[in-house]
């Protein structure tokens, strides 16, 4: 750990993250999350911008004359789950919590501006970045649309995730795939209803639903290729109200990741033409609306590179691991600028909830790892010498 890490300064980073977890706030509602980091950056003598990404916060820090310059992002939302951690600190904002660490993300980064303002050894420019709406709603789509890189120029971008699944003090940025690409589908089953008693007299959507299930798995299954990446899991089933009704419709919902662009074309094609299929074996229809989100998230090589070399410096243990399927919105970052994202290892003793789970709450033990990694990037990046 870098010497200008206090147990006071990483206290008061561990005392901004509480306050955070204490108020969590949705996607593009990070009013009071905005309104306190762009307090604490203008205190600090940050040039600070707001509005892009209509709740982001964007603090800049230029020293020298150097025309150098990196941006690190944190996200700031929260999710739509009932807390159940117990905590002293637990949100006190029904049926939202940080399930996912951006609180921690949020006082790291905070925490790496401040110790950055003390610096008398830089020569460029840093923006630090508050991303709103990371939780599926696109955040970093819509800040990038707003024009973050024009206003920002920056050679690199980088960002990192708590992960529960790696030790304290371990860290990964590999070179290329880090998280996968994501679309969300729905599709709408629909039959002709009838009298329980009497099936044949419509056409069943439940049963349907049912077998479509099943034929949904093929498409990845038996479509892609098994040396590749691809998921497609069904979520939700919705129809139906009385016991002795067979419904007019039901709804399956779910979700599809892939890493390849072939991979993703390929799962939207079979999916939309076996559930057309399928549904016409049993006399219904399908309506199906399907959703690109999130593109994969890809490290390029050399600024993973230079994360990993700022991690080892920081004291982390770079270590590798397979690619995650979950995904992340930082890619659109990365479709907008070299750059790299990393892993930072959070898991706990004993239980040690997944993110998402009602149980998960940062580690703080790690606060200290995530700031020296920070100021360790912006060092080699834009320090003198």
């Amino acid at each position: 750990m870098d010497e200008t890490l206090s147990h006071d300064f990483v206290e008061q980073a561990r005392q901004w993250r509480l306050d955070l977890h204490r108020h969590p706030e949705m996607a593009f509602q990070e009013r009071r999350t905005g309104d306190f980091v762009a307090r604490m950056l203008a205190e600090w003598g940050l040039e600070v911008r707001r509005g892009h990404g209509r709740t982001g916060v964007v603090g800049t820090l230029a020293r020298g004359s150097s025309s150098r310059s990196l941006a690190l992002r944190a996200d700031m939302d929260a999710l739509p789950i009932h807390e159940q951690t117990g905590a002293a600190h637990a949100s006190v904002n029904p049926g939202i919590m940080h399930a996912c660490g951006h609180d921690g993300h949020v006082a790291m980064l905070l925490a790496a501006a401040r110790l950055a303002s003390r610096r008398d050894d830089l020569d460029g420019t840093v923006h630090f970045v508050f991303q709103p709406a990371e939780e599926v709603a696109g955040g970093a789509r819509e800040m990038v649309a707003d024009g973050l890189f024009r206003d920002f120029p920056a050679e690199a971008v980088y960002g990192l995730h708590n992960w529960p699944g790696l030790r304290p003090g371990e860290a990964v940025a590999r070179d290329g795939a880090m998280m996968a690409a994501f679309a969300t589908f729905e599709i709408e089953v629909v039959g002709r209803g009838a009298h329980g008693a009497m099936p044949h007299e419509g056409a069943d959507p439940v049963l349907c639903a049912g077998q479509l299930v099943s034929a949904l798995q093929a498409v990845a299954a038996r479509n892609v290729s098994p040396l590749k990446a691809a998921v497609l899991s069904v979520t939700q089933i919705h129809g139906g109200d009385a016991y002795n009704v067979i419904p007019e419709s039901v709804a399956l919902r779910g979700t599809t990741r892939w890493f390849e662009p072939e991979v993703g074309d390929l799962i939207e094609e079979r999916l939309g033409l076996t559930a057309a299929r399928v549904c016409e074996a049993f006399g219904c229809k399908a309506h199906v609306r399907y959703e690109r989100r999130y593109p994969a998230t890809i490290n390029a090589p050399q600024a993973a590179g230079f994360l990993r070399a700022a991690a080892a410096r920081s004291g982390l243990a770079v270590v590798d691991a397979e690619p995650s399927m979950a995904a992340e919105d930082f890619a659109f970052m990365l479709e907008a600028r070299p750059g790299a994202y990393l892993w930072l290892g959070a898991g706990k003793d004993g239980e040690n909830p997944g993110l998402h789970s009602p149980r998960f709450d940062f580690n703080d033990a790690i606060l200290a790892s995530g700031i020296g990694l920070w100021n360790e990037a912006i060092g080699m990046a834009i320090g003198r010498g």
